[in-house]
């Protein structure tokens, strides 16, 4: 799990064309930092050559043990967008969070939830991924 916990309060929407231009142009990578077992959010970090890391989290929206991670309507967003093939872009605590239907995330939905993030910025030079086995966090 995340070494946040969430706080489905601080949940802000995010329009694509806000993010850092780079997205669009440059060849980037969805690096995950814990493996997509070990839980409802997994921290993970967009990069490309010389830019800056921009800290991008995937969040599985349905998850409600013990506590629900997303309030109701950040969650019928959720499932709105994709079903028309788009991702809820979110904020919170100063990082980008890619909100995705479910309770758990497995690696078809992050590749399909990165691939959505690609369109939404434009993307020219498209976007990879990178997974982590396991639950430990990578040094």
């Amino acid at each position: 799990m995340s070494s946040r916990e969430p706080d489905p309060s601080t949940y802000d929407e995010v329009d694509a064309f806000d993010l850092p231009d780079w997205l669009g142009v440059e060849r980037v990578t969805w690096d995950a930092a814990i493996g997509l077992g070990s839980g409802h959010r997994v921290d993970g970090t967009l990069t490309a050559e010389g830019r800056d890391p921009l800290g991008c989290d995937l969040l599985a929206v349905d998850d409600a043990y013990p506590a629900p991670v997303a309030p109701d309507a950040v969650r019928v967003r959720v499932h709105q967008l994709w079903r028309h093939g788009e991702v809820l872009l979110l904020t919170d605590a100063g990082r980008l969070v890619l909100a995705l239907p479910g309770s758990r995330l497995d690696a078809e939905t992050v590749l399909e939830a990165v691939g959505r993030l690609a369109h939404a910025v434009g993307s020219t030079e498209g976007f990879g991924v990178r997974l982590q086995v396991g639950t430990r966090r990578r040094r």
